[in-house]
């Protein structure tokens, strides 16, 4: 069985190339690729098209990114929580693709199950539908979207073994598993890293053959996005 271990981050991104598309696993700031993200800031690799639900904060996630202007575009669903995204948007120097959830999702599922093309009746009648096919079907207006593939996937798991395989705990198992199969190349952090054979086959949400790289992740960070308490009593 092929051993996918790399060392560290580092290694795991270390062909990422300029203008690279890449896909970003996470749902808000749970379920990131912090380490890979992090090596990615600091090797500089610019021109970036990523693929992401979200686009982080402005000092965390994809937002490091942002920050240095190393994304040239990104296609992403929910992008409230950054204000140096908006900036850009705003300013020009920032390409965006806002695309509804449901259907960046759907996207990114077709591209790793090799459908380039569905109907969907979401974004029909509003500015998402501008340019693209529309078909009726049982009496209600569909769009044509396509498939979203990726030169790297990048993702973040609980737990995985060296041959690739790996399990999501909780929220964490969002946008994660589906990446995890439309890139040409995965790349995966995890938690636990433990040998091929220990994991239970049932409780395995992404089998290795989506799998090239995978590396043990250190000191993530679990911040929560927005962090709402009750006021004291006195």
């Amino acid at each position: 069985m092929i051993n996918k271990v790399v060392s560290n981050a580092i290694e795991a991104v270390r062909d990422i190339p300029a203008n690279a598309t890449l896909m970003l696993g996470g749902f808000g700031l749970c379920g990131i690729p912090e380490n890979s993200i992090q090596a990615i800031l600091d090797k500089g690799i610019t021109g970036l098209t990523c693929i992401s639900n979200n686009a982080g904060v402005d000092d965390f996630g994809i937002g490091l990114l942002l920050k240095t202007k190393q994304v040239k575009k990104m296609v992403s669903s929910y992008v409230g929580e950054n204000a140096e995204f908006e900036r850009q948007l705003l300013s020009g120097e920032l390409e965006v693709d806002l695309i509804p959830q449901g259907t960046l999702a759907e996207r990114i599922r077709a591209g790793g199950a090799g459908i380039p093309a569905f109907y969907t009746p979401a974004g029909y009648g509003t500015e998402v539908a501008e340019g693209k096919e529309v078909r009726e079907f049982n009496g209600k207006m569909h769009l044509l979207e396509h498939w979203l593939r990726a030169d790297f996937s990048i993702v973040k798991a609980w737990k995985g073994d060296t041959a690739g395989n790996l399990i999501f705990k909780g929220t964490a198992r969002n946008f994660n598993p589906m990446m995890a199969s439309a890139g040409q190349i995965t790349i995966a952090e995890v938690e636990e890293l433990v040998p091929a054979g220990t994991l239970d086959p049932n409780t395995i949400h992404t089998p290795g053959i989506y799998v090239q790289r995978i590396f043990k992740g250190v000191d993530y960070e679990k911040r929560i996005e927005q962090r709402t308490i009750s006021p004291t009593k006195s």
